[in-house]
């Protein structure tokens, strides 16, 4: 596995685990898409915090304004997504 393979690996255990930080259901699925959009963006913004994936969630949701705008659109899409499930399973409660 190359270096950038292993950072879009880690930055997509990253995505899963913001999920959690953001109290989201266990069922959040990791896109392709935000690998694709947001690899560069933990490359160059949370390079430091690899490999450890907590750090590495934390960097890019504090660092949320200096991410690509496509990167941030599919945050704040993925985000809108969990809190969508968050209200249903609620309300279901």
């Amino acid at each position: 596995m190359t270096r950038n393979q292993t950072i879009a690996t880690l930055f997509a255990l990253a995505l899963a685990t913001t999920a959690v930080a953001f109290q989201t259901s266990p069922g959040f699925a990791f896109s392709p898409e935000a690998q694709q959009m947001c690899s560069g963006d933990a490359m160059r913004l949370c390079s430091s915090e690899i490999p450890d994936i907590p750090r590495i969630t934390a960097c890019m949701v504090r660092n949320k304004a200096q991410v690509s705008p496509g990167c941030r659109a599919v945050m704040d899409r993925e985000h809108a997504a969990t809190a969508a499930s968050r209200k249903r399973e609620a309300a279901a409660q």
